[in-house]
């Protein structure tokens, strides 16, 4: 006789997701959804007509009725700074106000709130969206305080507006080539090198990162993820995850890139990818090239389109400027690769930057079997793609970053209409073979106002289904992360890591990011109930 199960969903519309690979596209078309799902142990036991289903029911089975909503497998943001998301939350927001002016009101309302802070932060403003289209300077926030230190992060995080308390006592910390100037002296942007001049002053002591991170859970449940890629650094979050895993209260699955600094580190504490527990696991380690292209900072062949003067100013003609540079880089994936066996995931923007990552990742032994990850890849060559997929590298894309695609916006000014039609091209990715997973950068974390991009995409080589988008979010991120036979569909023997939604996605593909989530389940617990 079959054991009942734990819990049951009925009255469901349930899309596995499971057919393909992550390296293929989808059927166009919506696929046939089963009735109904069970729960036993953490793990899914079936997945059937409801009828069949309900054989299952015993009398301390908990039936959750979905009301008709859509079941789909938990969604895994293969690029995330979970403690990055946690500030926004508990920081100044700036990434919904719509003028330089907001930005200002809004830190000075921060500051009112919090006058015993000693740093006033804000984060995620982008200024390619406000009518003065240009960042905050030193003169907007001394406005905001011209005694403690104020300090606005770009969306990118590659770029950060300080106001003048914050450059001087930063000043000595921070190379003269990063941080912008005009007649001899600095403006307050400062880019690259110089934020982290930031973030080392405003790093977080262990129980503000357990704040930071526990918020940024819930906020990440509550939009259906299950399980998050975090790329760490200098950070408390790995040991808040772990301790949230051992006291039973970590609502998602982690898994840690820990940035290339820290490699010596992992080696001789024997941490190597893929290992760890049930919910924190190592991933690979990271490393960049380039910067953005917010800051003109990713490395391009040729220059920006809209270069202030002079050009020289910005690094290398006006070509942005490495961050990690192609000899380091590749000592990096060397030694990631000899002495640890590890996964590399690497931050590339530019298609120079792409064309050393690939080049790195293809002097290193077995890339198919490490799966390398080049993370971002917005202007990947046609010939980068056949590198990638017969090299066996994952895309780690985010596409929610063509909210700058469209038609005059940031990579129209920053590139030009050519290169801005050829950035972030998804689906080549998936007819060259190439793995896809889908991440948020959390800019904003929100997989469903992705996965809408995607689907609306405006350029035809960007453009998925609604199936394949959904996929990358789930089957493709699951791969990227080793995880595929664990989580990523709705399977028998998978974890029960799921998502409902109050509507399909398939009827309404020019309002996906509206759609309700009404429950999120992890290990078939429900982490979140809307």
């Amino acid at each position: 006789m079959t054991d009942a199960a734990d819990t049951i969903l009925v009255n469901a519309r349930v899309y596995p997701l499971a057919e393909g690979s992550p390296a293929a596209p989808a059927p166009a078309e919506e696929p046939t959804p089963e009735e109904a799902l069970a729960i036993r142990n953490g793990e899914i036991v079936r997945v059937d007509r409801q009828y069949e289903i309900e054989f299952l029911e015993g009398v301390e089975t908990t039936v959750i009725d979905c009301d008709g909503g859509v079941v789909l497998p938990g969604f895994i943001d293969a690029h995330t700074h979970m403690e990055h998301l946690g500030q926004y939350l508990v920081h100044a927001d700036l990434s919904s106000v719509d003028t330089l002016e907001a930005a200002i009101d809004t830190l000075a309302a921060e500051g009112d709130r919090n006058p015993d802070r000693e740093w006033l932060l804000g984060f995620g403003y982008d200024e390619s969206e406000w009518p003065e289209n240009r960042y905050l300077r030193a003169d907007d926030l001394d406005a905001v305080s011209e005694d403690r230190p104020v300090v606005a992060m770009r969306v990118d995080m590659h770029t950060a507006s300080l106001n003048s308390v914050a450059l001087e006592r930063l000043s000595s910390a921070m190379p003269d080539h990063d941080v912008e100037r005009e007649g001899g002296e600095p403006t307050g942007v400062v880019v690259e090198e110089a934020t982290e001049a930031v973030w080392d002053a405003t790093e977080a002591d262990y129980d503000e990162t357990r704040d930071l991170v526990t918020a940024a859970l819930e906020y990440a449940n509550a939009l259906g993820v299950t399980g998050v890629h975090d790329k760490v650094r200098d950070s408390h979050a790995p040991r808040v995850y772990r301790d949230l895993e051992q006291a039973g209260e970590l609502t998602c699955r982690v898994r840690l890139d820990y940035w290339s600094d820290h490699l010596e580190s992992a080696i001789d504490a024997g941490l190597v990818t893929n290992g760890g527990s049930e919910f924190v696991r190592v991933g690979a380690i990271k490393s960049f090239t380039d910067g953005s292209f917010g800051g003109r900072t990713a490395k391009l062949f040729e220059p920006y389109a809209d270069l202030p003067e002079p050009a020289a100013d910005r690094g290398d003609a006006g070509r942005g400027q490495w961050v990690v540079d192609p000899d380091e880089l590749e000592a990096i994936a060397s030694r990631a690769t000899d002495a640890g066996d590890y996964q590399l995931t690497v931050h590339a923007i530019g298609d120079e930057a792409v064309e050393e990552t690939v080049a790195a990742f293809e002097e290193t032994s077995n890339a198919d079997q490490k799966r390398h990850r080049v993370e971002h890849a917005e202007l990947a060559t046609d010939g980068h793609l056949e590198r990638m997929a017969e090299a066996g590298m994952v895309a780690s894309m985010q596409p929610n970053f063509l909210q700058w695609a469209a038609e005059d916006g940031l990579y129209d000014q920053r590139l030009g209409e050519a290169r801005r039609r050829g950035s972030n091209r998804f689906r080549s990715m998936l007819e060259a073979g190439v793995p896809l997973a889908f991440g948020s950068d959390c800019m904003p974390l929100d997989p469903l106002l992705g996965v809408e991009y995607a689907v609306n995409a405006p350029v035809e080589a960007q453009r998925l289904s609604v199936t394949q988008a959904l996929r990358a979010y789930t089957q493709g991120a699951a791969y990227a992360g080793f995880d595929e036979d664990r989580v990523g569909t709705l399977e028998v023997g998978k974890k029960a890591d799921l998502v409902v939604l109050e509507e399909s996605p398939w009827d309404a593909p020019s309002r996906i990011a509206d759609i309700e989530v009404t429950m999120t389940m992890v290990d078939g617990a429900v982490v979140y109930e809307g």
